[in-house]
């Protein structure tokens, strides 16, 4: 399949401190792909090297047939990739209203505004109210509402569900299904592995900075793979 985001042969890490190992990977177009690991495997150093946050040490980054590798976040950003940060990617200070506008050119607003509420209805009751004093849940749900509105073709989730309760991350996961099903590709770093391994169609592994597992969801049914892969020997985690 034609790939959305390919990283090929990726080393990268911070302040000379490598994190990421000769790491290849690649979402094929309009698939969903976990990407999981222990702390501190490299996963969110990963999303940033996608992203453009953080430059690759090594490797190249592709969109669709294009190397973005030298490109700055905001030109991978308009080629269509959306990168949904962990810890609530919002401005407290801005109205909400304000938050989702500033994902789109002013002509088209409303439009924003429409889609945004309808993915998540609780936000068209607060769009006057300042980010800030949103509860969690809300707030995770506008900072999703800019891989709606931005209309990408490749979105990055980082810890979309930490912190939420129960019934938030069933909406947020439904969100996230309902993103796959009108063709964006998916490349999802989260907690809750069950969650996770409903919604993929492929899966890595991360461990010590490099690839240890490639593979589909049904090869993960095993104890036995989750404690060698992931340190853990359930496959489903408390919350899944």
């Amino acid at each position: 399949m034609k790939p959305g985001l390919e990283l090929r042969g990726v080393s990268a890490g911070y302040a000379g401190t490598t994190v990421l190992r000769d790491v290849s990977l690649t979402v094929p177009a309009g698939s969903v792909v976990a990407l999981l690991g222990p702390n501190g495997a490299g996963k969110t150093t990963l999303l940033n090297v996608a992203s453009g946050v953080l430059a690759a040490d090594a490797g190249t980054v592709w969109l669709a047939d294009a190397d973005v590798t030298a490109e700055a976040s905001y030109r991978r950003a308009a080629r269509g990739l959306c990168h949904v940060p962990e810890g609530r990617g919002i401005f407290p200070s801005l109205t909400v209203r304000q938050n989702i506008a500033l994902h789109v050119a002013p002509r088209d607003e409303q439009v924003a505004i429409s889609l945004a509420v309808d993915a998540f209805p609780v936000l068209g009751r607060r769009l006057g109210q300042l980010a800030g004093t949103l509860s969690g849940g809300e707030q995770q749900m506008l900072a999703l509402t800019a891989a709606r509105v931005r209309r990408p073709e490749v979105v990055l989730l980082d810890e979309v569900s930490t912190g939420l309760a129960p019934q938030v991350i069933d909406e947020i996961f439904a969100f996230l299904a309902s993103l796959a099903a009108a063709g964006a590709s998916l490349l999802v770093v989260e907690q809750y592995v069950a969650r996770a391994l409903a919604l993929a169609d492929y899966v890595y592994i991360l461990r010590n900075g490099g690839v240890a597992f490639v593979g589909e969801p049904a090869e993960l049914t095993d104890e036995s793979v989750f404690a060698a892969y992931l340190g853990t020997t359930t496959t489903v985690p408390v919350g899944a």
